[in-house]
């Protein structure tokens, strides 16, 4: 009898221990996706608000990307997948040190939003966007609805509409663009619910061993993952409902 009341005294330690370095390790995800959020939109105001500046990635005029432009715009993509397989031999400052630099580079690649979309609308949508993202990703922490079986249609409704948006971008196709957008919305609102609770449910997993390494590597691969359901959804946003010039 004594025996158990310790086992169980002792479980509910570990428990509360988890727990707490559960909103720790959140609090960490969340900090710096918010960090790198903050670096993509100075980058980006600072490009696209310079002419000068943006005329380096875009033509004045018809702000078609040139040479260099097109690199930038597809930098991103490229660095994902570089980041995901190198993340293993980085240390946890060096994937730090990744994220942001990929921060800064998504940043000169939507700078041209600046130019195309009002002030005013370009915070509104974010504004709009900060408020469903709150909310998506808080149901997703919270919810006791086990929804990892979202995973692999939401990851092959993201190809299908990387390979759109590339096919589009040379139709120019203004209703696929809008076909693209909605579904767009959709998916990166799915993802980030979908994201919020993997990134949970693999901290209480690996919890147990503590492991500090892994433990900041995963934090800032969970913030990788919000970061890009933001920035998706808010893209998709601001095509549907921003305002141009």
């Amino acid at each position: 009898m004594q025996y158990d009341a310790i086992r169980s005294g002792t479980a509910g330690v570990r428990t509360a221990q988890i727990d707490e370095g559960l909103r720790a390790h959140m609090n960490k995800v969340y900090g710096t996706m918010s960090v790198g959020m903050l670096l993509t939109a100075g980058v980006a105001w600072a490009v696209g608000t310079s002419p000068e500046l943006l005329s380096i990635f875009r033509d004045p005029l018809t702000l078609r990307p040139n040479i260099l432009g097109w690199v930038v715009m597809f930098a991103p993509l490229i660095m994902v997948f570089a980041f995901g397989a190198m993340i293993n031999r980085l240390s946890a400052a060096g994937a730090q040190l990744f994220f942001y630099t990929f921060a800064a580079v998504m940043g000169l690649s939507i700078a041209w939003i600046f130019q195309v979309f009002t002030g005013l609308s370009i915070a509104q949508v974010f504004l709009i966007t900060a408020i469903s993202f709150a909310g998506l990703s808080l149901w997703g922490y919270t919810t006791k609805k086990d929804i990892s079986g979202w995973g692999s249609f939401l990851i092959m409704g993201v190809i299908g509409l990387l390979v759109a948006s590339i096919v589009n971008i040379f139709l120019g196709s203004p209703a696929i663009m809008f076909a693209i957008s909605v579904i767009g919305v959709l998916i990166f609102a799915g993802l980030t619910a979908y994201d919020t609770q993997r990134i949970k449910t693999d901290y209480i997993q690996h919890a147990q061993a503590m492991d500090q390494e892994w433990l900041a590597k995963s934090a800032i691969m969970g913030a990788l993952n919000l970061y890009l359901d933001f920035i998706n959804m808010f893209m998709f946003l601001l095509q549907l409902f921003g305002n141009r010039e």
